[in-house]
């Protein structure tokens, strides 16, 4: 179901933490409490063929429980920085937050040092690996199905955003943590957990060589998280969709560059649909250049210039006008590994449109949002 990079070295396995304790029976609202040996059984006790996923958060096994219910049982890689009834109380918020485009957590286990969450299951996997991945792995997914892979993770990231009760910054916005159902629905998954683990084992201080090619410049090299840095994230998303290859893995052009900056290379050039994966055949020329624009959008060098999720929304929607005259260059972060260079930078790309301007203000001034002048509603 969920695929990540291992950010934590090797796991412990769920074989490894178990302990022959019962869980404890406090009261939630709405999570289902399980034992350790209700879940070894759903999984063939944790074998690796019920394995489809590992990274950042922990292990992920393929599982039936006893009344046929398929789900996804995640073993928590990480010590929780929470006691037993501070990480259920977690655990119930996570739960209490429900939304069509967020897979839904299901239960948990709290055995000993065992900390086990149980999902809802998801058929067709993650689009790292339904899209982005091995070819023999791919699914063959068209353009409508793409969009609206766009449109409804959009919608459910702003309803993280704005909606959500408390509001939630997903941190971690990639193609692994968008997962697929049955009919390719997209739903977001690992909404919540960076809250269970202490701030030194999660993201900017061990992720960021896994994923650079999704994070926001002003949060990798400053650790300043807000909306806008998920903004950023899936800004870089809508490309890998469109384009069919991974900005974390992939190199592009003669210059090998990231996908966004290759993207606005074409963008400047005038050869805007050269990203497009040619593998989509036929496809409506005037909505996928808008998706790139939004996607183009979402991944300037200054958050405060980024729009917000509910105006992404809006943007990706056949009744708007996207004003680009407010359009500046993407911003990215490059990790610099050489004893020369000594540390990380931002790279604000240079653009021929943007001679004679004044760069753009990096900088993490979020109070100033100006996404509602970035588009124009058309009559109907």
């Amino acid at each position: 179901m969920m695929g990540f990079s291992n950010c934590f070295g090797a796991f412990d396995s769920c074989k490894e933490t178990s302990t022959t304790q019962r869980p404890q029976e406090l009261a939630t609202s709405n999570v289902r409490l399980f034992s350790y040996n209700s879940l070894r059984s759903a999984t063939g006790n944790f074998h690796p063929s019920s394995r489809v996923g590992g990274g950042g958060f922990g292990v992920v096994y393929r599982g039936v429980l006893r009344d046929g219910t398929r789900v996804a049982i995640k073993c928590l890689s990480a010590e929780s920085k929470q006691g037993t009834t501070e990480f259920l109380t977690e655990i119930n918020m996570i739960s209490n937050i429900r939304h069509q485009n967020l897979v839904q957590l299901i239960g948990c286990c709290i055995e000993g040092s065992s900390r086990i969450l149980v999902y809802e299951f998801m058929e067709n996997n993650s689009l790292a690996s339904s899209l982005l991945g091995s070819k023999g792995k791919r699914l063959d997914i068209d353009w409508p199905k793409r969009a609206h892979i766009c449109i409804a993770t959009a919608a459910g990231l702003a309803f993280l955003h704005e909606e959500a009760d408390p509001r939630i910054v997903h941190r971690d916005i990639k193609a692994s943590n968008i997962l697929l159902d049955e009919n390719l629905h997209p739903k977001i998954g690992d909404f919540g957990l960076a809250k269970l683990f202490p701030d030194n084992v999660t993201h900017v201080s061990t992720r960021v060589a896994g994923t650079v090619g999704y994070l926001a410049p002003e949060y990798a090299l400053l650790g300043q998280l807000t909306k806008k840095a998920d903004v950023y994230s899936f800004g870089v998303l809508v490309l890998e969709l469109v384009s069919g290859r991974s900005s974390s893995k992939a190199a592009f052009g003669e210059d090998l560059l990231v996908l966004v900056e290759w993207t606005w290379k074409l963008k400047e050039e005038g050869r805007l649909l050269e990203i497009v994966d040619p593998e989509l055949g036929q496809y409506p020329e005037e909505e996928i250049t808008r998706f790139i624009k939004v996607a183009l959008f979402c991944t300037q060098a200054a958050a405060h210039q980024r729009p917000g999720m509910k105006q992404v929304v809006k943007m990706l929607s056949k009744d708007v006008n996207l004003n680009e005259q407010l359009l500046t260059a993407p911003g990215v972060y490059r990790p610099h590994n050489s004893r020369q260079s000594g540390g990380s930078s931002l790279q604000i790309i240079s653009s021929q449109s943007d001679k004679g301007k004044p760069s753009a203000n990096f900088e993490m001034s979020t109070g100033l949002d100006t996404s509602e002048s970035v588009t124009q509603m058309l009559p109907r």
